[in-house]
């Protein structure tokens, strides 16, 4: 009886951790800010569940003009790597502050704190899709500023 509860609690647990890693898709009802929630949180934990997990994340969400601008994977894959973006990758903390929005383009002040305990600040925009298919009216990332150092926590 014992081992039987043991293994149900294993199966759930599993299968609890098998859902929570699947990556988010587009969809209308995701916030202009929540787009931004969801690659920065990902970014958090790049590693977890897989390797480049976050960065997948935060490809998903990248309007298909960036894409064609930063791709393909591999390369956008290789920018978030570089000197410009790393400070992304396992990030300790995020403040996301509106400065513009309309019916279609948001624009944010985004300050992270680093796993150096450093601080960056970037500009992040948001447009909404308006083409016809699966990404119809979702919000997605069309532009990251390089960052602005902002000095240490220490």
């Amino acid at each position: 009886m014992f081992k039987n509860i043991i293994s149900i609690l294993f199966l759930v647990l599993a299968n609890f951790t098998t859902v929570n890693a699947e990556l988010k898709n587009p969809n209308s009802v995701i916030k202009p800010d929540q787009v931004i929630k969801i690659q920065l949180t990902s970014l958090m934990k790049n590693d977890y569940p897989s390797k480049d997990n976050g960065i997948e994340q935060t490809w998903k969400f990248a309007h298909p003009n960036n894409q064609k601008y930063t791709g393909p994977f591999e390369k956008f894959k290789s920018m978030m790597k570089s000197d410009s973006y790393s400070m992304l990758l396992n990030l300790k903390d995020y403040q996301i502050k509106q400065i513009y929005i309309s019916e279609d383009v948001a624009t944010f002040e985004v300050t992270i704190l680093d796993e150096n305990k450093k601080y960056f600040k970037f500009k992040w925009q948001v447009e909404k899709f308006k083409q016809e298919g699966p990404l119809k009216d979702c919000w997605l990332t069309t532009a990251v500023s390089q960052p602005i150092p902002l000095g240490s926590s220490i």
